[in-house]
């Protein structure tokens, strides 16, 4: 089959001074390939701001629609831009949850920027020092155990990029140790005292909504106001999806709680969230005020993560009071009671209750 004739076009941007001339080769705008098949036109990126690359680009169209074998060279150039674009697209296409592919988006457009500010535009300029010099980015932004988690997912797109033979090598990374202090449940008296440390009705709406739910409070700033709602039985109760691992949550909640979240609704689709700032930021910024809550109730803390111990004392409360491991995990929204058990099992009260049993029972009359 006779391949049909592919043209380069470019879709300038707004401000480019050649934006009347659609062939114009001096300019960095997208490169564009169109061809017509069978009275159809087609139409698809070329990948590139490049000229010559998408000259490569239409050559290797024309080989795919001329039946000729496509080989992919893997000494070929591929911008970090492009790989992080299909890498976020194979995400998506494998069905990851948004609030995953939001971080993965994030994490990896902190490094393309980081790459770019070093000199290095492709994915075979990545080097373990370049890597080394980004990592050292996060020290003063994340906890050990959020540096650990973003290594993971950098290292999921840098393998990702060899499994496309862009990269012949994986660049090792340096090692993550997880040292931040565990989260530890607050007592009664704490949580009254950081309630009344709150020094707005809406800080104390929320820190009651986590309390109550074990919502994490990215879930709980940005939780819409149809979740919260009053079923057939009489009973309150909160119902979504959590955003870190999509999993569905479903927790009744006291009609007392419901009624304080309800009254500090910001609109009327959310009940904190503007919708406007990304949810990230907003659960950053909601992070910061129950930190200074914490340090205002004068409640002495180490760990990174203040918020945490609000999730942690509805965890804990349950299991203390008998609630089965498996049953808190799900109203936790974990995806393996692993996750669960990791972090209280030293928690659960049946567990102790027959340990003791065995004990004692081998104790003599």
């Amino acid at each position: 089959m006779n391949a049909p004739i592919i043209t380069i076009f470019v879709r300038h941007a707004a401000d480019c001074k050649y934006k009347r001339d659609e062939f114009c080769r001096r300019c960095q705008c997208r490169k564009h390939l169109r061809w017509t098949l069978n009275g159809k036109q087609f139409r698809r990126q070329a990948g590139t701001r490049s000229w010559a690359d998408a000259e490569q680009a239409k050559r290797a169209v024309e080989d795919q629609l001329s039946g000729k074998p496509v080989e992919a060279a893997p000494d070929a150039p591929r911008l970090i831009e492009e790989a992080v674009r299909l890498f976020n697209q194979d995400k998506a296409v494998q069905g990851v949850t948004p609030g995953v592919r939001a971080r993965y988006k994030g994490e990896l457009q902190s490094f393309q920027t980081y790459c770019e500010s070093a000199g290095v535009i492709t994915i075979q300029g990545v080097t373990r020092e370049l890597l080394t010099g980004f990592v050292a980015t996060w020290e003063t932004k994340y906890s050990s155990q959020t540096q650990y988690s973003a290594r993971a997912r950098l290292g999921s797109f840098l393998r990702f990029c060899f499994e496309s033979q862009w990269i012949a090598r994986i660049p090792s990374m340096p090692r993550i140790v997880i040292d931040a202090a565990p989260t530890m449940p607050l007592s009664a008296g704490e949580f009254t005292a950081l309630m009344d440390a709150a020094n707005d009705t809406r800080l104390r709406a929320v820190l009651l909504l986590m309390r109550y739910s074990g919502l994490a409070i990215r879930d709980a700033v940005c939780l819409e106001r149809s979740r919260v709602f009053q079923g057939a039985n009489g009973l309150w109760r909160v119902v979504t999806s959590r955003q870190k691992a999509g999993t569905h949550v479903s927790v009744p909640l006291p009609e007392a709680v419901s009624a304080a979240i309800l009254a500090t609704a910001n609109t009327e689709k959310f009940l904190f969230w503007d919708g406007r700032q990304a949810p990230n930021q907003f659960a950053a910024h909601w992070s910061d005020k129950v930190s200074r809550a914490f340090a205002a109730a004068g409640i002495a803390d180490v760990c990174f993560m203040k918020s945490h111990r609000i999730r942690d004392t509805f965890a804990v409360d349950l299991l203390e009071k008998g609630v089965p491991l498996e049953e808190v995990s799900k109203l936790l929204g974990h995806e393996s009671i692993r996750t669960t058990e990791k972090h209280y099992a030293k928690w659960v009260k049946g567990r102790q209750d027959r340990l003791d049993a065995l004990v004692t029972g081998t104790w003599a009359a």
